[in-house]
């Protein structure tokens, strides 16, 4: 029987790591957690934020997750979209999902993310 979601696996490019290290940790807040050393011989980096965990891992014939993607819940998503914004992150809001904030954005690497707050959808001016 299925318990929780232990993790997200995102791919990047090989040698991309420190680029992610300033986004999830500089960008979106993230904590980086140390990878067992067999496997951080692989490459790649992990992160968390309270329960979140997300993993990079380095892919050879990488290409970004366009549709795929983590919906990671914040609080107070107005700020937290600001603060992608201010740090040169694209941010497009959706009003399409019943009940909720939300909007998407990209990693360095071109992954979508999704970030979404439980609450009264508020229609965006489209300029």
């Amino acid at each position: 029987m299925l318990a929780a979601l232990d993790h997200v696996q995102l791919a990047i490019p090989p040698g991309s790591e420190d680029t992610a290290r300033a986004y999830y940790v500089d960008v979106l807040g993230m904590t980086e957690i140390p990878k067992p050393p067999v496997l951080a011989a692989r490459g790649g980096c992990w992160f968390r934020a309270g329960p979140v965990h997300l993993h990079l891992g380095p892919e050879t014939d990488f290409r970004p997750a366009r549709q795929a993607h983590p919906g990671l819940r914040v609080t107070d998503i107005e700020a937290y979209a600001a603060r992608l914004a201010a740090h040169g992150a694209p941010v497009t809001w959706d009003d399409d999902l019943p009940g909720h904030r939300r909007f998407f954005s990209e990693d360095p690497a071109g992954n979508r993310l999704e970030f979404l707050e439980p609450g009264q959808a508020v229609p965006r001016d489209p300029c």
